[in-house]
This record gives C-alpha cells, structure tokens and sequence, in this order.
C-alpha cells in the first residue's frame, strides 16, 4: 500500500515537473518569439540578403570566404543591412562612414566590455600608461624579441622552401607582451606562459565559433557541450596566469628593497603602472579590475598585433616594389646605429603608410559589435531603437568602393598627409573610432614599426604561389591554412 502511495506521489510530482518545463519553455519561446518581432520591425526598413528560416546567415557567415560575401552584399544594400545569426540574433550590419560616426562618435555599449562610469574611471586610470614617456623605453623590448624570432627564421630559410610565419609572429606578440605587461625575462616562454599562450588562441577561436552558431547563444546550452566545457577551461588557465602575476608583484612589492628596485628602473611595465593608479579620490583597481584590464591588454594586444604584423609581411611579398622603398627608407633612417630610437618611428613616413594600408585590406579586427544605449538617427534619416545590436563591419568599410576609389588595389599613397586630410574621418576604423577608440593604439603601431623595419633588414619577403592564404575571421583575421612565404636573408650587415 505505502510503496504504491509513493509511486502515486513521484507520479504526480513528475507531472508537475513536466508540466512546469513545458511552461517555463513555452514562455521563453513567447519571450523570444516577441524579442524577434521588436528586431524585425526595427530593421524592417533596411532591405539585406535573403535568411534561412533557420539558419539566418549564420551558414554563409561560416563559410571560409564569408568576408568578401559581405562585400559583395554591401554593394548590393548600401549604408547597412540586417545580419542574422539564427532567427533570433539580429544585427544591423554596417559599413559605411556617416553610418559609423552616428553610432561611434557617441555612447555605446561594447558586447564583450565594461559600460557607463566604470569604463570612464578604468579609461582615465589607464591613459597615463600609454604616454609617449611610458612607450619610449619599449622599443628596445620589442627589439629584443624581434631578433629571436629572426634568428629562428635565419634557421628556417637555410632550407629553401617557404613557410607559416603566423605562428612564430604569434609568439613573438606575446613574448613582447610578457615583457611590456609583466616584465619578463628573455628566457622565453615558461610552461605557464604557454599553457597563456594556448589558451588565448583557443578563446579568440572558441567566441568566434560561439558568435556564429546560434545554437551556442543560449548559455545553458552552450556549457554543457564540449565547445563550451573548453571555453570554461581557458578562461580559467588565462585568468589563474594572470592572478598569479599580479599575487608575486604584489607581494615582491612589500619589499622595500624590490619597490625602489622596481621604481628606479629604466621603465614601468603595464602592471607596475596597474597598481600605481590613482584617481583624484586616491581610488585604484581592485584585484578583479586588474585582472580584467591585463587579460584584455594581452587578450587584444597579442593576437591582434600578430594577425597586423603577418599580414603586412604578405603584403610585402605580394607588392615587391613598395617592399624595396620601404626598406630603402629604413636603412637611410637607421644609418651608421645599431639599433632603432623612439625618434626613429616618426621618420618611417613610407613604412607607416605601407602598414595602413595593409590595415585597410586586412584589418587585423574585421568586424566589431555594439549594442545602442539610445535610439539612433542615421544620415539618410532610418532610425534603430536603443537596445539594437550593430554589426561594424569594418572589412567591409575599408573596401567600400563609394569611399575608397579601386579598393582592391594596395596604394599606400592614400595614407599621405593631402589624402588623409580630405577623407571621412570614419572611414578608417582599424582601431574603432570615437570615445571607445583602442587606447593602446599608439602602443601596437610603435611595435608594428619596429619588427617590420628589422624584417625588411634582414629578409626579403616573396610568395608562395602554391600555399596563398585563405582569409579567415576568428575574432580576428587569420589565414586558414596559414601564412607561407619565402624568406632570403640579405647578408651581414643588412639588419646592422
């Protein structure tokens, strides 16, 4: 009798359960149904590409080539059209200058970063630490860690046969961060460095991957599969790396002997400057903010310096005549020293423009998002609510034949001071724009001037017809089957 009672019990309660699911899922699907009806009529008067009933775009997004389909869809749909990840993630996909400037020259809120009045504290906290005075000292780290990964590559082009430069810029990027960030060594990576290492390539994939597959958006979801359990782990060895930094700074800074050390030293690196900040109300970070700001230092300053300096590599190869007035241009600058100066980066005029145009045709961040705290009024008078996603896609924008006359063709010249002065100010984005811009901006380009500069010295870059890159964005712009080039050395003394 008790054992059927209980039976009769469970049965009930398992109804109720059941019930109470089917509820719970029925009114999430009402939610989403509802938050799909606000999107679609907030972007009904943006025509765009025909969707997957299912799908959206997420299928073509995810086809190697997905970049120049959105080119190709700009020029179909001028200004800006919808962009579909699923049925139920809608971005307004935009590429366009004035279109750009109403949503960028004001507030916004970035989907992966912090908002409102602690972003502005953070941004006012960290400004001095990308001065001129601060930078200076790091050109020679970023030599030092140029010039072992040339004579890896000194090694490498002994053989005659070309190859992936990808990875190897990769861990130069990092190993130069190491030092600017937590002021490594020369002795390399350690285990834990790239155990860092791997684990910020596997996330820059992993977000990417989760971006375009609808079926990732839903977090419940999306922990319980494999992707998501090794996202988890990433984030966990990235994060543990960086607490454990800053735990060894902090306590070698009880040391009196070690703080005077540190503060008499020839420069501060990124985490010195970390814990010295200050605002007027003698605030600074705690340890979840410092973490924060040095895992997107290093998050974005790595991968996205890399993905730069790779790409300008191929250009150079691809476009032998501005690789040979570049590197004339630096042997002048550079002359009878051993090594580059500060004052030396602001004489690479041709160089410069050579990397911003490599910028334009490969931006090394293709496509940023942003989610609108107010409505919005575009130049051609459509209008898109707040709460509205946007898509900037920046590839897109560079190549944006309305802005840039033949936008295939690489032509530093549009860089020179005459051209750049009658250009929207927002056409080039290659580190955003507006108050929200890249404030380590001025950081990444010294560094792009400096290891170019030594490439060009010491090798002379060409194809190999054979292995081209194919374009791939993973958060950043990648190639998927690498970067394969032919490298020759030019010699003793080449590279002084």
């Amino acid at each position: 009798m008790v054992p059927s009672f209980l039976s009769l019990r469970l049965s009930c309660l398992g109804l109720w359960a059941s019930g109470l699911i089917l509820v719970l899922g029925f009114l999430k699907l009402i939610r989403l149904l509802l938050r799909r009806q606000r999107l679609a009529k907030a972007m009904g008067n943006f025509p765009g590409p025909p969707t997957h009933w299912l799908f959206g775009h997420a299928l073509e997004i995810q086809q190697t080539g997905s970049l120049d389909k959105v080119v190709s869809w700009a020029h179909q749909f001028p200004y800006a059209h919808p962009l579909w990840f699923g049925q139920f993630i809608g971005f307004l996909n935009i590429y366009e200058p004035d279109y750009a400037k109403a949503v960028y020259s004001r507030g916004g809120r970035g989907l992966l970063v912090l908002e409102g009045p602690k972003w502005f504290q953070h941004r006012k906290l960290l400004t001095p630490g990308f001065h001129y005075d601060v930078l200076k000292p790091y050109v020679a780290l970023f030599a030092e860690s140029t010039r072992v990964m040339l004579d890896k590559w000194e090694e490498k082009a002994q053989e005659g046969k070309s190859f992936d430069i990808f990875c190897d810029v990769g861990h130069m990027a990092l190993n130069t961060l190491m030092k600017c960030t937590f002021g490594r060594g020369d002795t390399g990576l350690g285990h834990r460095d790239s155990s860092y290492y791997l684990a910020v390539s596997d996330l820059t994939l992993l977000m990417q991957q989760r971006l375009v597959s609808f079926h990732y958006h839903n977090d419940f979801i999306y922990w319980l599969t494999p992707h998501g359990r090794r996202f988890l782990r990433a984030c966990q060895v990235a994060h543990d790396h960086t607490d454990q930094v800053i735990r060894e700074r902090k306590a070698a800074l009880q040391d009196e002997k070690v703080r005077k050390k540190i503060q008499n030293r020839r420069h501060l690196d990124f985490l010195d400057i970390l814990l010295g900040a200050r605002d007027e109300d003698d605030s600074k970070l705690s340890d979840a903010d410092l973490r924060a700001e040095v895992d997107t230092f290093m998050f974005e300053g790595h991968d996205t310096t890399t993905s730069g300096i790779s790409w300008f590599l191929y250009c150079m190869a691809l476009y032998p005549e501005h690789q040979h007035r570049c590197r004339e241009e630096v042997r002048e600058i550079l002359g009878d020293q051993d090594s580059f100066q500060w004052d030396d980066l602001g004489k690479m005029t041709y160089l410069t423009m050579c990397i911003k145009e490599s910028f334009r045709l490969y931006p090394p961040v293709p496509q940023v998002y942003r989610q609108l705290s107010k409505p919005v009024t575009f130049v051609d008078g459509r209008s898109l609510p707040a709460g509205s996603l946007i898509s900037m896609h920046i590839y897109a924008l560079h190549r944006n034949s309305a802005v840039w006359p033949d936008p295939e063709v690489f032509d530093p010249l549009r860089f020179s001071t005459e051209n750049t002065s009658k250009r929207h100010p927002f056409a080039f984005m290659p580190f955003s724009a507006g108050p929200r811009n890249c404030i380590g901006q001025q950081f990444a380009m010294s560094e792009m001037k400096v290891v170019t500069a030594m490439c060009l010295l010491h090798f002379e870059f060409s194809l190999d017809p054979s292995r081209l890159p194919i374009k791939m964005l993973q958060l950043v712009l990648r190639s998927k089957n690498g970067i394969h080039l032919h490298l020759k050395p030019l010699g003793p003394g080449s590279g002084k």
